[in-house]
Order: C-alpha cells, then structure tokens, then sequence
C-alpha cells in the first residue's frame, strides 16, 4: 500500500519526498506553479537520488510521473494533436463548451481596444520565485468540472460544499490526514428508535494523538479480533515516531461521558451553565471525525441542539463576522472543540481563546477523554421521543453573504435517515467511503447520521490528505472493497489526474458512486471523464448517482442504481438562450451555446416535488419552463432559527395552480435550486438561486458565465479555481462583475488581451455583457472556509473600494441599456407666450433689485467723489494721519502701513517716476507686477495720478516660470502696456534666463521698478475730462480658460465702491480684515479701491501667507476685532482642512472670532454650502457667530452683484439690514432640463442651493431665457441678467470683437421691457420670492446662482453642471480628495486625486462609474487617476478645467491610471 501511495513507485524514495513530489505534482496540474518551477523545484528534491534511476528508463520516469492532462488523451477523442503538459485543466473542462468558446472568439476580428495605461510605479510585482501561489486546489470548492467557482461564496453553505479547509495549518497536533473509519455493528439491541438510540449501540474506535510514524505512508492494521470494532487509522504528517496504535472504545460511552459532562458539570453563577434545547457550537477540524461524532451525539443525548461551524484560522476570516452574528443570535455561550484545535486557534494576551470579530463571547470546552467525568451507573439521559423539537442547526450563507441557521428536527433527522437509507439500499456492516465534510449537508446526512443508524463502517478521507495524495479514496475503497463513496466533482477530477501510476486498483465493490455536488450541471464533464479512465478498473456505469441537496430541503434527489429500482440515466442539451429567459428548449450538442445536464435522479422515498415561479407567487410552471423545485417531505428543515418572516416564505410555501388552487394540503419547502422535471420524473437542475443574476429580463447563471470564462484558455494568465462572478445593482438593474487572480507572471497586455477576449466570449455565448472586469493579485480574494472564494465579501469589498485590484477594465457602454432617452429638444415656446403664460399661472416675472441709490445719499457727497483719486487728495489733506492699510506677514506681524498722507505721497512719487523716466503719456496702459501689498496700491494710484490707465497683474511664481509667467506676457501683450512697474526682485526675475526659457525677454516693454524711486512731486495730478474716461482694466481667467480684460470707468470705479459702502456700512471707524488676491474682480476692489474711498481700515492678509502659517488669517481677524471679514473658498479650505484639529490650541492663543458680524466668501460661482456649514460648525468653538458666513456673487460684467452683510451697524439697531440668506432645496434632475422643481429637504436627487447675497444698491437683476432672451417667471431657470451704474462698460481685446461686446453688455430683452440695457453674466439661476420682508418692507426676492453657462456639460441632450457630477464622485469612495470633469470628444472625463495608496487606483474606477451613473444617469468614458494637487486651482479656489483638459490631451499629468470605459 505504501508504494501504491507514490507516483514514483519505481525508486524507493523517503515519504517526505514522495509526500513534497506529490504536492508539486497537485501545484502543477492545478496551475499553481509554471512548469519551468516545477521542474526546477523537483530537480532539488531528487537530486540526492539521481544515482538510483540512473538506470530507469526515460520513458519509464515519464510514465512515473503524475500525467498533466496531456496525458489523459483517452479523454478527448476529437483532438488530433497531443496538448502541452500545462494545457487546461481536466476538472473544468466541457469540450464542446470550450470549442464554442473558441468558435465565438474566432468570429470577432482582432479588434482594437484602448489599453489603459498604468504608472510603472503600480505594476511592482514580486518576482515569481519569491511568490507563494494561492491554493487553488481549495479554490475549486464548489466546481464541477468545468469548474463554476463563480457561488463559492455564496454556496460555499450549499448543498454541494464540502470542502475540507486547510486545517493542516492550525491543527498541526491532530491527525489532519486521518483517513479515520469510524463504525458500529452490533448483533442485537433494540431497533434504533432515536438516533442516539441507535448510537448507544455504536461503537467507535478511540484516537490518541500518539506522534505516528510517517515514513512507511499509510500503514494497514490488522483487524481486532471482535467484529464489531473497526479500526481507524490515523496519520497526522509531520511526526515521526512509534506508529499509531489504535484503542479500542465506545461512541456511546464517550457521547455518554460527554452529555453528563455539558449538564452536571458546567456551572456559571452556581447555575448549570446549560438547559436542554440550549445550542452548543461544535469547532472541529475536518481531520477528526471521531471527536466530531462523539460531540455531536453527547449533544443529542443532553437534548442540546449542536450548531457546527468551521474551524476561524485569524481574528478576521472572510464572513466569520457573520458566523458570530449566527451564534449570537442562538444564544450559543459554549463551544466545544479537541484539545488540538483548541491550542491551534489565535489567542488573546492572556492566552485565553481570542474572541472573534463579531462573535458573542464563548466558553471553550475540550471534549478529549481527560477533561469528561464519567457518570455514575444509575445515571441515564433522558431519551424521550423528541419529535419536533429541533435537533441540531445547520449554517448556510446567503448570497448577499449574511449566515442564517437552518434547523432540522429530531423527526426530520430520522425521516432523512430513513429515506436516504432506502433510497441508496444501505445495510449493516457494508463500508462508507466519505471525501465530504462530515460536519454538515450530505457529509453528515450520509458518514455521520445514516451511517450510525446501519451500524455502517465509514471511511473519512480528510481534505488534507486528498490534497497530497488525491488518489487516497480511491485506495481506501479498493482496500475496503467499499460499497459506497461519497464524492464531490473536484474529487474525481483530482483521482483522474493522479491515476496513471496506479496499475492495480480495481472499484469493481463499488455499488454507488454518489455525486455530492451532481445537482451542479458542469459536473456531468467529471463524471463522464471519471467513468472514461475507471471503467477499465471495475467501475460500473450505473454506479455514478449524482444527488442534488440543499440546506434548507435536505437531499432532494438522487439517482438509483438499476438494482435499486432506478430508471436509465438520461442527459438534456439545452439552449442557454432558452435558459436566460426561463424556458426549457432542447438543443444540438453543435451549437455554440448550450448547457448539458444530468439527471440527478429521482425524488426522495416519500416527498412530493413541484416546480415554481422564482419571483412572486409561487405558481407551478409549466413542463417546459425552469423554475425553483419545492418539496414536500417529513425530511427537510423546519425553518430558519429565529427568523420566522422568511421561514414562512421559503418553509411554508403553498404552490397554486394557474387558477390559484393549492396543489396539495401540506406546505413545501424551497430549495434555492432551479430546474425541472423531465421524463421518468427525473429531476435535472440547471442553477442556483444563489447564483442567478437577473439583466435586464434575462436570467443568467453565475456558474454557466465562470465556465464560458475558463474556456478562453486562461492558464498564463489567472488561477483556475479563483474566479468570482457577482452582480451589482446599478441604475436598477443588476450588472455582472467577474474577478479573477491574476497570475504574477502575465504582463499588463496578455492580462488586457485575456479580458477583452473574456468580454467577447460572454457576449457571444450569453448574448449579455459585463459590466466590471477586474483582476488582483495573486492571493489576495477573500477565501471560504472550505476553500474557494468569499463571494460576498469578494462583492462587499469591490463595492466599497477595498479590493485593489491591479487590472480593470469597465464596459458600462455595452451593457447599460436602461438608460433614460436623451432629451429631445421641443421647438421653444417664444417669448410673448412665456410672459402670457406666467400671468395666466399668475406667477410673477422673476426681477429684483437692491436699495435704490437716489434715496441714500445726497448728491454733492456723490459728485465730490466721482473721481478716486480726489477723494485720496481730499483723506490726504483732511485727516492726513488717519491709518487706511496694514499688511501682515506670515508671523502676523505688520510689514508695512499705509496713512491717508503715506500713499499721497507715495502715488506722487510713482506718478513722477511714470512720466520722467517711462516718458509715459496720459491713457497709456501701465502693467503692475507687484506681490499683494501696499507698494500695489500706490502704484494703482500713481498711474491715476498721471493718467495712465493701471493693469494688476499676478507676478510670476519663482519656482514655476514656466507656467506663470507666459499668461504673465500674455496679459501684457494683449493689454497693449507701454510699461511694467514692479519691484526690482521681480524685474530681475522678468529678465532672467529662466525667464528667458519660458518667453521672448527681449518683447518686454520699459519695465521700472519702484523701490528706491526719488522723492518727487508732480506738477499737477491728471484729471479725467468726463467720468466715463477709463480708469483700469481688470484681467482675470475664466475657469474654461479664456482670458477677458475689462474695462472700468471712473464713473463705475466709484459706484462699484459706493454700492458696497452702504451695503456694508462701511465709514473711517471701522476696520475690516481682507485675506484675498488683489488682482481682479472684487478683491482687487476691496484690496485697493474701497478704503479710500470709504476711508475704514483694512487689514491686509496675503492669502499665500497662510501657506506657512494657516492661522494667519483669523488670528488678525481677532487680534484686530474685525467686524466685516472677506475671504475666498480656497483660503475657508485651507482653514477648515489645516485647522479642524487644533480649534483647542487657537483658543489656548487667545483666538476669539466673536467679534465678527460677517464673513463674506468672494466667489464667481455658486456657493458652497458644504463648505461654507463645515467651516461654521468648526470654529463656532471659538466664538464665530452661527450666521456670520454667507457668500457674495460677481463676475465679469459686474463684479459686485450681490453681497450680504449681516445685520450690523446703524441698520441693526433699527432692525432692517434684511433677512438671513436662505436655503432652497431643488430636484437635480428637472435642473439638468433647465427647470427648477422645489422638493423637500432629504428627497432623493435633492440639492442645495443657497441664495449668492443680497443685491447691491443700485443693482437690478432679471433673469432671461439663454435662447429666446425673453424674461422668466418666478422660480424658473435661465441666465442672469444685471443692469447697474458698476457694470463694465466692455470687453477689452486685441481684436475688438464688437458683436461680443454688444451680445454680453448691451443685451435688451426680446419682449417686455424692451429699452433697458443689460449685461448677460453667462451664469444660469433664478429668483425666487420669499417669505421675508427687507429693509423697505418689501418681500425679498433671493438670487440663487446655479452655475457658469460656459461650463455646463451639453450630454444626452441635457445640461450637467460639472460641480454636481463632481460632489458625486467625491463622496463615492475616501481615498478621493478632489475631483474635476470635462468632455472629449462625446465622452465625459473624470479625474480624480488619490488621496491614498497607489495600489488602491483602481479601486476607484468602478465606484467612480457607479456614482455618475446612478446619480447622473451617464456614462463614464475616462476615468484618470491623479496625484493630489494636480488638478488645476485658481486664487478664488475655482477649477481650471479646460486647462486640466489640455493637459490630459498634451499627456501632462503624469496620471497614476487611465482607465477607458469601453
């Protein structure tokens, strides 16, 4: 027996060899290892015996070894040609399926598809010597041949699970090969009334874990010599030693020991710790049947109900929180377990059992001999008919992955002995070989319950030793004469590639050969290959009976042989097509896509079957439609523990006819298996409901897709056994996701090439496609606990991001079909009918206006101040002294101050300095180039001074030339600047040879710098001859990338700064802290325009100063008491970001913000609200008041259309400053239609809008349709429009394109009020009527800004605002820290910072498709994955998308992925 056991039987080689020869052998045919390695690592364990098969013959060795499948031809009569050794693997193997496959392929020409493209960076894969490959032998759980590890997860607790785990792991001390026969004959005794009756008979051989010897293999001892004693044979590897001796002893006397033990002696509190019906769970590895049998009847005999669960190896196995949750919710408070798992489980500090993630806390009870107390002799238990009460617990995991446990009664149990003992004809004293999980499903039923009650010998072949010697249960029921065997698929597909060595066995004792997992319907291709290569050893055709189970009904059907009354086996080809829409068509073997399946019999002695609709009510189906299969029948299981709702459902169903008439009195019991009853009331089974995906109206099988997958010859590229396949719920619809490992070695194309040929072959067989396509390395899906794969938290984690995988490639194009239809643009309704419509609707015409400015303000004041610099002239000469600027530096100490008289003087100087030494002349353009601070202002006014018309521009970045300053050039070329005065640091940068790099120096215009300028007056100040003369121009970018100047009056110069005076209250007493850029718009008004006028103080804070020091900014608010502060998004960012955490230490310092009556955000867009919230709540610890912040609106045409100070002031004594901004709720869809729809707060697709500010005085907004131009009603969507003495007064270009200016300054309403003038901001809102009243007393109309027209996304006919798309993604995953979209050609680009690991990128791809798709019903077309940081900001913290666009198009960002959604 001992040679039997070595495939290399001709050399006499040490077991550990062989043993090591074995496993490489198994590593080889299952993929695990490349042939170079094997050859390799086996050259390394015979090199010591080379010299002893010198003399073999070559041909010999070869013969020797374990075949690949090339060897078992036999097989495969169709091929010509032999296949290489590493060719596919027989176990999941259809030919006919892999020949579709391959016809389907060769259908589509090689087409083209994006690869996407990856930073080396993230490829580091270790090299493939130092890489353990994952166990695929596990992994092929749940398999048929054609291997369908698709359910693992989900059927992992199915039926036809049974896979041992790797317990040689934990449990190095038991016997993890014991091929352990445990069983009982007794000639008399009363007729087994209970199954424990039946176990007081049985007798059981005892197993001491004495250290065996394994030298000699599996050594044979001699039977004893009483006959109802069998031995069991035990050998733990590892150990070396005496050999095992094996003690005779008594299952009923240790179940005996056992159940006196759990009542009498476990107290808690000095109460007994356990009352019968209390659950128990039993922790067994699957090396050890014995204990496991002798725990589970002293369960029975204490009238404790045994709940068994697999062995947890770490704190966190995949799905053991869900375990705990099901032994929590039995109330289980003790475990019972050997003394050799008990010491292999991870332990806590205190060397106590670590609890479990998820699990109640446990008591841990040893059942070995030495920890039992024997009972005295008068003590029985109580073995009363128990009948209903639940015998023992069965887990199952659903297929969303939550553990329930199915409860089988005391009848239940005996009726499913009964049958199963009628049914397969056992009888007393023949030998069971079982390869199955002895702890649950049918390797219970059959090696631990049926097999007590015949008084049978059982033969338990652990996992362990099938996976070093997969031909051990054939030995075993060839030395036994077994005359049954209890098998899986993967079993026999194992035998058949280990056979080629063994000339002498022979299964001619076999008389059934069950087929665990038979009801899997590629498990017809193991079986008819089994039946190939063995019937030339004994096996009889008819002795295959493969058996369908399943948890909740028990064994549903098994196949008869002949002698036991069975009828002829029978096979169905069937049209997948057919399949996916319900439906039984029989097909030819010739076509591409069928499914072939076998009967598994018939049904159990005694039940009734029917088959029923899936969904709804459970009508019968017709005989050609598939259907779930229910069953009547006192053997199956009573209900789900505790959860009485779907108990009811799948326990209680009552099948009706078409009419609605009961088919029977008693209630059926659902299987979760599909199929149908065929001819001689076979039962074929097609699926699982586990496993079923539902697109669109067609159902797919996860099983069928995994197999069509393995028929695109994937050896060089993933593991067999470690494929998932799942469904995700997006837009509605399921989505089929398939995740594979990818082996270390395949290259970035092969694995590319191998999932588009994936995508095809799906395609074309399944006529479905695939939604995700994911790839991670090698070992790193969660696994089952019987091997294979987690599939519900191999899904959990791909929908939450944390599944890393190295390749993905996303389909959303091709299989998202339920969309909504673009919109269809409707012929307008023209202007005249809108306005006769909103009277009709008595809806009023959406107009607003600020305070009116005639009522304010007497009018000398107002013509004294027309021109700025007089009023500097006037503060200069009046209040000489009074302080109008301080700057801060990064320390928070003041740099520099300006008095009225100090920047007098100072704008004199550079006045002077114009003239004379840039001999420039009055209406000259003048570029200032100047950091933010004082130097600034005096030059903006010493170029008033003299005439000229002042340009502020941004000074290049030092460490980044090459970007900032050619927009730098840019503005000074297209303001036409006949000179540039800066400082003289940034003149030496202007011309430096950096500089020179990045633009032509030699174009630059006169370029002064005025720091050392000499102390001169000018003969007499400029003044302008009208007040409609220029008097600056401000440039700025646009977030689409355009740069537009403007042009600015003294006349609008001085308005813009009176509206915000009244609107602010603002006089000489007040101080007020700035912390913006000073180079356009409204930060550039406040920085250098409003303090002059309105003569209070300003507190400079450079915002590039909070760079070094974030605090800056609100420690001078307080330091100062500022009771008006503006800030930008950015600057509130970097506060809420670098200060979230140190609101303490701020207050520690003595940062008090109570002062503030307002804190104004500057902003061109619409507001943002989460920002603005987040920031509130923050830094209400230090005294911010709840409605300080609010935001303002401007943007080219006018810069200041609405700000909202709070009450404050002369005002807020008398109680009118107006109303706090308010909040309205929108439907995001009817936006993306330009409407605006009010719904609730906390409605799906609801978004927030606030309203951008109170209207200046002086401002009048109307809001007017983008293409009629005529006015809107209340509340309805279109462009705003602004009217006002500060509009600009122009577009300031090179070209002068005029037709630009006229349609953007001069519009006039279509319809209505057809002569007021209008400047069309380019910006979509809508004015909406509230509640409150302003100061007039009037209703406040709110402005709600909704977004830039420029940068709205025209797709599917609507109208995307790209912010909304970008909130989306960002909170789709953590790891994503910012977020910018744009179009290409049709597609919509998403780029996304990873805030996180590089190898977490591509967990974003599909949870970015996800988010849009749901949300915004689009299709991702690109997904870029950037570093943080690359994704372009301006100073007002707005996007550069177009700018991100032409880097993403120039191949300039460096991106970590780039995914293309096909």
């Amino acid at each position: 027996m001992a040679d039997r056991e070595c495939p290399l039987e001709a050399v006499p080689l040490p077991a550990e060899v062989r043993e090591s020869l074995a496993e490489l052998e198994l590593e080889l045919s299952e993929g695990d290892i490349t042939q170079k390695g094997y050859e390799k690592k086996r050259a390394k364990l015979l090199a010591r015996y080379i010299p002893l098969i010198q003399g073999v013959d070559p041909s010999l060795q070869a013969e020797n070894r374990i075949p690949g499948p090339s060897q078992t031809m036999t097989t495969v009569p169709k091929q010509q040609k032999p296949r290489p050794t590493n060719s596919r693997d027989e176990r999941f193997r259809s030919d006919v399926h892999t020949e579709a496959v391959q016809a389907a392929l060769a259908k589509y020409k090689e087409r083209k598809m994006p690869m996407p493209s990856k930073r080396r960076s993230v490829l580091v894969h270790s090299s493939v010597e130092t890489y353990t490959p994952p166990d695929t032998s596990s992994a092929s759980e749940d398999e048929g041949s054609l291997r369908r590890p698709g359910r693992l997860a989900s059927t992992s607790l199915q039926s036809h699970s049974n896979v041992e785990p790797w317990l040689d792991r934990v449990i190095q001390g038991s016997s993890t090969s014991s091929s352990a026969s445990s069983t009982s004959s007794h000639p008399g005794g009363r007729p087994a009334a209970t199954l424990a009756g039946s176990a007081a008979h049985a007798h059981i051989a005892d197993l001491h874990s004495a250290p065996p010897d394994v030298t000699t293999g599996l050594v044979e001892h001699s039977h004893c010599e009483r006959p109802q004693l069998a031995s069991v044979r035990g050998v733990p590897r590892g150990y070396s030693g005496s050999i095992l001796e094996t003690a005779g002893g008594k299952l009923w006397s240790r179940s005996l020991k056992l159940a006196y033990t759990l009542l009498n002696k476990l107290t808690s509190k000095n109460e007994p710790l356990l009352k019968p019906g209390d659950r128990v769970a039993l922790v067994f590895p699957n090396s050890d049947p014995v204990m496991f049998m002798v725990a589970f009847y002293g369960c029975l005999l204490a009238e404790l109900v045994p709940v068994p669960i697999e062995v947890p190896l770490t704190r966190k196995d995949a799905g053991s929180q869900q375990v705990g949750f099901l032994l929590g919710s039995c109330g289980v408070t003790l475990a019972l377990t050997t003394d050799a798992c008990q010491k292999g489980l991870p332990k806590a500090q205190t060397g106590e059992v670590a609890t479990f993630k998820g699990w109640p806390p446990l008591a841990w009870l040893v059942v070995d001999g030495k920890h039992l107390t024997k009972p005295p002799k008068d003590w029985h238990p109580l073995a009363q008919d128990m009948g209903a009460e639940t015998a023992y617990i069965e887990y199952k995991t659903s297929k969303e992955g939550s553990t329930v446990g199915v409860t089988v009664s005391h009848a239940s149990l005996l009726a499913q002995c009964r049958a199963l003992t009628q049914a397969c004809g056992y009888s007393e004293a023949e030998t069971l070989t079982n390869v199955l999980d002895f702890k649950r499903d049918a390797g219970l039923w059959h090696g631990v319950l049926t097999s007590v009650m015949n008084r049978m010998h059982v033969i338990s072949i652990p996992y362990a030793l099938m996976k070093v010697n997969p031909l051990s249960w054939i030995q075993k029921v060839c030395s036994y004469k077994a005359r049954a065997a209890l098998v899986k698929s993967r079993d026999m597909h194992w035998s058949l590639l280990a056979q080629r060595g063994q000339r002498d066995v022979s299964l001619s004792s076999l008389r059934m050969l069950i087929v665990a997992d038979g009801a899997n319907p590629w498990s017809i291709s193991s079986c008819d290959a089994f039946l190939n290569v063995f019937q030339s050893r004994g096996l009889r055709p008819e002795v295959i009976c493969p058996c369908a189970s399943s948890p909740e009904a028990l064994t549903v059907a098994i196949r008869r042989p002949p002698d036991l009354g069975g009828p002829p086996p029978r096979k169905a080809v069937l049209s997948m097509n057919g399949l996916s829409y319900g439906v039984i068509r029989v097909d030819t073997e010739e076509k591409l896509s069928v499914l072939t399946v076998q009967d598994v019999g018939q049904v159990m002695p005694g039940a009734n079957v029917c088959v029923v609709k899936v969904e709804g009510t459970p009508y019968l189906c017709k005989t050609d439609e598939v259907g779930e299969i229910c069953v009547n029948s006192s053997a199956t299981g009573a209900g789900y523990y505790g959860l009485l709702g779907i108990t009811k459902n799948i326990f209680e169903t009552i099948p009706v006819t078409a009419g609605g008439v009961p088919v029977s009195d008693g209630p059926f019991t659902r299987t979760g298996l599909l199929g149908f009853v065929g001819p001689d009331n076979l039962v074929f089974v097609v699926g699982k409901l586990d496993g079923l995906m539902v697109v669109g109206v067609r159902r797919h099988n996860a099983d069928d897709i995994v197999a069509t997958a393995l028929a695109v010859e994937p050896m060089k590229f993933v593991y067999r056994g470690r494929i998932a396949v799942f469904s995700v719920t997006v837009l509605h619809d399921d989505r089929i996701v398939l995740v594979a490992e990818q082996r270390p070695d395949a290259s970035e194309e092969d694995s590319f090439q191998w999932m588009s040929r994936v995508l095809q072959a799906i395609d074309s067989i399944h006529q479905v496609g695939v939604y995700c396509l994911a790839l991670v390395p090698a070992n790193t899906l969660p696994k089952a606990p019987l091997g294979g794969i987690h599939i519900s938290e191999t899904k959990q984690r791909f929908l939450e991001g944390m599944l890393h995988p190295c390749n993905v490639l996303m389909c959303p194009h091709t299989c998202v079909t339920n969309l909504p239809k673009p919109r269809q643009k409707q012929p307008e309704v023209g202007p005249a009918s809108m306005i006769v419509g909103n009277l009709v609707a008595g809806k009023r015409i959406a107009q607003a206006s600020g305070r009116e400015l005639a009522h304010l303000e007497d009018s000398d004041q107002a013509r004294k101040f027309l021109f700025l610099p007089d009023v500097l002239q006037w503060r200069a000469h009046t209040t000489p002294d009074h302080p109008l600027f301080l700057l801060l530096n990064a320390k928070g100490t003041v740099t520099s101050t300006a008095t009225c008289i100090q920047l007098h003087k100072k704008a004199e100087r550079v006045a002077a300095a114009l003239m004379e030494k840039a001999r420039v002349s009055a209406g000259d353009h003048v570029a200032l180039v100047y950091p933010p601070g004082v130097d600034l202002i005096a030059a903006f006014y010493g170029c008033l001074y003299c005439g000229c018309v002042p340009v502020t521009v941004r000074p290049p970045h030092p460490q980044n030339l090459a970007t900032t300053l050619p927009t730098v050039k840019m503005i000074v070329e297209v303001s036409k600047s006949a000179c540039v005065l800066t400082t003289q640091a940034i003149m030496r940068l202007l011309k430096s040879k950096e500089a020179a790099a990045a633009v032509d120096v030699r174009t630059w215009p006169t370029i002064l710098d005025t720091d050392d300028i000499p102390k001169k007056k000018v003969a007499s100040i400029f003044r302008p001859p009208s007040p409609d003369v220029l008097a600056y121009l401000d440039f700025s970018v646009s977030t689409t990338g355009i740069l537009a100047g403007v042009k600015m009056s003294h006349a609008a110069t001085s308005a813009l700064c009176r509206s915000i005076k009244l609107q602010c209250e603002l006089y000489p007493s007040r101080q007020i802290a700035i912390c913006l850029d000073p180079y356009c718009g409204l930060g550039f008004a406040l920085w250098c325009l409003c303090s002059v006028y309105s003569g209070h103080q300003s507190v400079l804070v450079p915002p590039l100063e909070l760079e070094s020091n974030v605090s800056l900014w609100l420690s001078a608010v307080s330091q100062y008491k500022a009771r008006v502060t503006f800030c930008s998004y950015s600057v509130m960012e970097m506060c809420t970001k670098g200060l979230g955490a140190q609101t303490g230490v701020l207050r520690m310092k003595g940062v008090n913000l109570s002062c503030v009556r307002t804190c104004m955000v500057v902003a061109e867009e619409r507001p943002r609200i989460a920002l603005t919230q987040s920031f509130s709540k923050l830094f209400k610890d230090l005294g911010l008041p709840a409605r300080a912040v609010s935001t303002t609106f401007g943007c080219r045409v006018n810069v200041a259309i609405c700000l909202q100070p709070n009450r404050l002031g002369k005002l807020a004594e008398q109680g009118t400053a107006g109303p706090d901004p308010t909040t309205v709720y929108v439907d995001m869809r009817a936006l993306r239609h330009d409407r605006v729809r009010l719904v609730e707060r906390g409605s799906p697709h609801s978004l927030p809008l606030t309203e951008s500010g109170k209207i200046l005085p002086g401002v009048k907004v109307i809001i007017a349709h983008t293409e009629t131009k005529g006015p809107l009603g209340d509340s309805h969507l279109g462009e705003i429009w602004v009217s006002s003495p500060h509009n600009a007064t122009g577009y300031y270009t090179v070209y002068g394109e005029e037709s630009l200016h006229a349609d953007h300054f001069s519009a006039r309403l279509s319809f209505g009020d057809t002569q007021t003038i209008w400047a069309r901001t380019g910006y979509l809102g809508f004015l909406r009527r509230t509640e409150l009243t302003d100061a007039s007393g009037e209703r406040h109309d709110a402005l709600y800004v909704v977004g830039s027209l420029d940068e709205t996304l025209e797709l599917r006919g609507m109208r995307y605002h790209p912010i909304d798309i970008e909130t989306s993604v960002i909170r789709a995953h953590r790891s994503i820290a910012e977020c910018a979209v744009f179009t290409w050609t049709n597609l919509l680009v998403v780029v996304v910072e990873l805030d996180g690991l590089e190898q977490d990128a591509l967990d974003l791809v599909a949870l970015v498709t996800n988010v849009v798709l749901e949300e915004h019903h689009l299709v991702v077309g690109v997904v870029v994955i950037v570093d943080p940081g690359v994704i372009p900001i301006n100073s007002r913290g707005e996007k550069q998308r177009m700018h991100l666009r032409d880097g993403f198009l120039a191949d300039q960002l460096d991106p970590i992925y780039v995914a293309y959604n096909m």
